[in-house]
């Protein structure tokens, strides 16, 4: 795990990945063809780098087998069209997409090809302009950054007030990315450039340390499950 300097929203390679929260200027965007309701208006992202080390420093954490594994599964069962592992470390992309090599043309896609599947869904990317550009070159659409918190921010949306966010016919025309901390969560320039931030899953608890993976799959089920089973 190596500690970095905090960076502006030209993010690490000079991509702007947000303009001014809350004020997108969105001339130009052209209507999405939407398949699937609000499925077809998530992404995922997860962050290793600029993240909060246990001091609270900004730092760069490493990739997870485990983290690459069980988000790409909740992404393709929720039929998100994009899960993006965020890393500026060289080796930590070289690792990642080792691990998915194996699943997709490695002994793994012949013993489990469901696996393959799932990682047909990530792409392994620098920083989060780098999401935004890939979002916006292929869809003709413009990008809400949604941040994800462990600690209420006093700024924080409810999964239902989000919900209400996808369903207005006024937003079917954005992309939300959920972009999700690795580490101790988001570093602070993160969560200031956020047009939201979730609520925490379960605020108030007295054991605050729930893993990334379970986060995201609690998440995708609050705002796309069926709130009647």
């Amino acid at each position: 795990m190596s500690s970095g300097k905090c960076v502006n929203r030209e993010a690490i390679n000079g991509t702007p990945y947000d303009v001014e929260v809350g004020n997108t200027d969105i001339s130009g965007a052209v209507e999405r063809d939407v398949k699937s309701g609000p499925k077809s208006m998530i992404r995922l992202a997860l962050v290793h780098y600029p993240v909060k080390g246990r001091k609270g420093e900004t730092i760069a954490s490493a990739i997870t087998n485990l983290d690459l594994h069980d988000i790409a599964r909740t992404a393709k069962t929720y039929d998100i069209e994009r899960f993006y592992v965020v890393t500026p470390l060289k080796d930590q992309k070289s690792l990642a997409e080792k691990i998915m090599s194996h699943w997709q043309q490695g002994a793994g896609a012949s013993y489990n090809p469901d696996r393959g599947k799932a990682f047909d869904l990530v792409r392994v990317v620098a920083d989060i302009g780098e999401v935004v550009a890939d979002i916006e070159s292929h869809g003709k659409t413009k990008v809400k950054i949604v941040a994800t918190s462990a600690v209420n921010s006093g700024r924080s949306t409810g999964f239902n007030e989000f919900k209400e966010i996808l369903a207005a016919p006024a937003n079917k025309h954005y992309v939300y990315l959920l972009v999700l901390g690795t580490a101790w969560g988001l570093a602070d320039e993160v969560l200031d450039h956020a047009h939201y931030i979730l609520s925490p899953i379960c605020e108030g608890s007295a054991y605050n340390h729930l893993s990334v993976r379970s986060a995201a799959a609690i998440m995708m089920d609050r705002i796309l499950g069926d709130a009647s089973a």
